[in-house]
């Protein structure tokens, strides 16, 4: 090979690396800051200072806010809603698939504090519908399966999925949530620890079979 190709070939290798670096520290950057600050008080000149790099260099990426917000929520969800269905069958019992589910959740969640956190405030956002309408349609087709199955074999009862939900998961999500915050109810001292959470996990079970 000619060797001005080859060292144009590697310097433009290294250039891709870099580039690549640079997404992922704006990514972590900007769920850090939302999560901090909130979706209006963010903006592209704050991220930009964050990330020590210049306000041109996001537009290389990102159109504007919106755009940049939706590239990453929608990216975090869908890598998360997927980590969510590890190992994970709809064909088996109710009390064996609702364990995977809590253990995949309960993983995700505490491994990735800031995109759980960046996730569940986007809930309440106006970019629920369009990240949360499209990329995590095979989960919910997944999860959706699994609980008809479960209601099909009289393992549970049959029920609205927000009942369902509410019961099979919220408690879940309160405990990572007491956990994040380091405190629970009335400013108690908390830590998640594996006995709390399948101490809880056996309450849930009993409420939701048969």
């Amino acid at each position: 090979m000619n060797i001005h190709l080859y060292l144009f070939l590697k310097l433009k290798g290294s250039m891709r690396v870099r580039d690549l670096n640079k997404v992922e520290l704006v990514k972590q950057k900007a769920m850090e800051l939302l999560v901090r600050i909130g979706f209006e008080g963010f903006t592209m000149n704050k991220l930009a200072k964050e990330c020590e790099i210049s306000v041109a260099t996001l537009y290389i990426y990102y159109k504007d806010k919106d755009d940049l917000i939706l590239q990453i929520a929608k990216e975090e969800a869908e890598r998360m809603s997927n980590v969510m269905l590890e190992d994970f069958d709809p064909e088996v019992s109710f009390e064996v698939g609702l364990k995977q589910q809590w253990k995949n959740r309960a993983k995700c969640m505490l491994e990735n504090k800031i995109t759980s956190q960046f996730l569940e405030q986007l809930r309440t956002s106006t970019y629920q519908e369009e990240v949360y309408g499209t990329i995590v349609s095979n989960f919910k087709i997944t999860l959706g399966k699994f609980m008809h199955n479960a209601i099909k074999k009289g393992e549970i009862n049959d029920m609205q999925l927000e009942v369902y939900w509410s019961v099979a998961f919220a408690p879940l999500y309160n405990l990572v949530r007491f956990h994040f915050d380091g405190s629970s109810i009335g400013g108690r001292p908390f830590v998640l620890t594996d006995k709390v959470l399948w101490d809880t996990f056996e309450l849930v079970l009993k409420a939701l079979k048969k």
